[in-house]
C-alpha cells in the first residue's frame, strides 16, 4: 500500500482567491472553512477570497489563511483516503502539521494559529516603530551550503542563520546593519546572489524574543499530544515524539532557525528504510515545498505534489 507524507506550507504562499475551486467543488473543504469562522470569530470566506494581496500578507491574516487552506484539502484528500504516515510543515506549516500528527485537535491549532499570527504582527508591528527607517528584515543566500551561511552569520553580531531551505539556499534574519554585511561576506565568499526578502520581522532568530515570551504565556493551556504519526520538527530537524517536548520547540520555534534541510533528509532515510512506496503531498496553497524537494536529490525515492485546485485534486 502506498503511504503518504505531508508537507505542508508556510508564510508566504499565500495568495488571493485561494483554494475558492476547491470549496466550490467539494462540501468538505467548505465546512473547514465555516467551521475556522465560528471558531475564531473571523470572515474566512471574506478574507481567504476577497483580501488583496496585502491584506492577506499580514502575519495575523495569513497564518490562519494558509492554515485553513492546508485543513479544508486535507479534509478532501481523507475522503480520498488519502492520511498521511507522516507529516512536517515549513515554520508556520509545522501547525497543520501537528494537527496531522495527533499533536493538536482542529480547535485547538485553530485557536494557537490565530494567537500565534496575532502575537508575531504585534511584535513586528512593534519592531518596525522601535527602528523607523532601518526595521530588521531577511536577506536570502544562494549558492553557498547552509553550514557556511551559520558560519558566517556567527561571525556578524545579530545577523541569524533562519530558515535552511536547501543545499544552496539560506535565509538570514539580522538587523538592517548586519543584512548588509551579510550580504556582504557572502558574496566575497562565493555567493550567487544576496536577495533582501520583503518581509515584516526577522523571524526565526532570537529578535522576535517578545514574540515568544507572549506565545508561550498564549499556549501555557492547550494540551500538546504525543503524535500518534511520525513528525518532524523544525527546531531539532529531527523526528518529534513527545508532546511536552513540541509544546517547548513551538516556542523556541520563533527564534530558532528552520532546518527544513535536515528534515528532508530524515523523511528520506525513513523512505528508503520503509521499503514502500511514498507520495508526498503540499496540501493547500503554493508549490514551494514542492521545489525544494525537487531540487534536493531525494525526487527520486519519492514524488512530490503541490495539491492546491480542485484540478490538482482529481489528479490523485
Amino acid at each position: 500500500m502506498k503511504k503518504y507524507a505531508f508537507l505542508f506550507p508556510g508564510q508566504g504562499a499565500q495568495v488571493p482567491g485561494m483554494i475558492k475551486d476547491i470549496c466550490d467543488a467539494y462540501p468538505e473543504a467548505r465546512a473547514v472553512v465555516d467551521e475556522v469562522t465560528k471558531i475564531t470569530g473571523v470572515d474566512m470566506p471574506k478574507l481567504l477570497w476577497e483580501s488583496d494581496a496585502a491584506t492577506l500578507s499580514r502575519s495575523d491574516n495569513s497564518q490562519l489563511a494558509i492554515t485553513t487552506a492546508s485543513l479544508a484539502v486535507m479534509a478532501v484528500l481523507k475522503t480520498k483516503g488519502i492520511e498521511p504516515s507522516a507529516a512536517m510543515g515549513f515554520s508556520l506549516g509545522e501547525f497543520p502539521a501537528l494537527y496531522a500528527a495527533g499533536v493538536l485537535s482542529f480547535e485547538d491549532v485553530i485557536k494557537v494559529v490565530r494567537e500565534r499570527g496575532l502575537i508575531m504582527q504585534a511584535t513586528c508591528e512593534n519592531i518596525a516603530k522601535a527602528n523607523e527607517g532601518h526595521a530588521p528584515g531577511m536577506t536570502a543566500i544562494l549558492g553557498l551550503p547552509p553550514e557556511k551561511v551559520e558560519e558566517l552569520a556567527n561571525g556578524i553580531k545579530d545577523a541569524y542563520a533562519a530558515n535552511l531551505n536547501s543545499p544552496v539556499q539560506t535565509v538570514v534574519s539580522g538587523t538592517a546593519d548586519a543584512l548588509t554585511q551579510i550580504e556582504a561576506v557572502a558574496k566575497e565568499a562565493g555567493a550567487r546572489r544576496a536577495l533582501r526578502l520583503a518581509v515584516a520581522g526577522p523571524f526565526h532568530s532570537p529578535l522576535m524574543q517578545e514574540a515568544a515570551d507572549n506565545f508561550e504565556k498564549a499556549i501555557a493551556g492547550v494540551t500538546f499530544n504525543n503524535p500518534d504519526k511520525t513528525l518532524f520538527s523544525n527546531v531539532t530537524g529531527k523526528q518529534a515524539e513527545n508532546g511536552e517536548e513540541i509544546k517547548k520547540n513551538a516556542v523556541l520555534h520563533l527564534t530558532n532557525p528552520v532546518r527544513w534541510t535536515s528534515e528532508e533528509a530524515v523523511l528520506n532515510d525513513l523512505i528508503k528504510a520503509s521499503g514502500d512506496e511514498w507520495e508526498l503531498i503540499e496540501p493547500g496553497v503554493g508549490v514551494v515545498l514542492t521545489g525544494l524537494w525537487g531540487k534536493s536529490g531525494y525526487a527520486e525515492n519519492a514524488e512530490c505534489k503541490a495539491i492546491n485546485s480542485a484540478e490538482s485534486i482529481n489528479t490523485l
